[in-house]
């Protein structure tokens, strides 16, 4: 399904990301990414989808990958 075929929101985008992970074992970054790809969505315009779970598993990942500093936060 096509994220144009139906009303985004955030509960619906974070149903998708876990679907991904799960079916996937993309990483939540790389999960975001894919659905961003995949429905022709730009990345900047995808942050009010994401949702505060989402968002702390993302920095969860990025800290461990040293993208973050473990004080720093996500710009989103």
């Amino acid at each position: 399904m096509q994220i144009g075929e139906l009303l985004l929101t955030k509960q619906k985008f974070t149903r998708m990301v876990e679907d991904t992970v799960r079916a996937t074992q993309l990483s939540y970054i790389d999960s975001v990414v894919h659905l961003c790809e995949k429905n022709n969505l730009e990345i900047e315009d995808i942050k009010k989808y994401i949702s505060d779970p989402i968002k702390e598993k993302i920095e969860a990942e990025a800290m461990n990958l040293n993208f973050l500093e473990s004080s720093a936060k996500l710009p989103i």
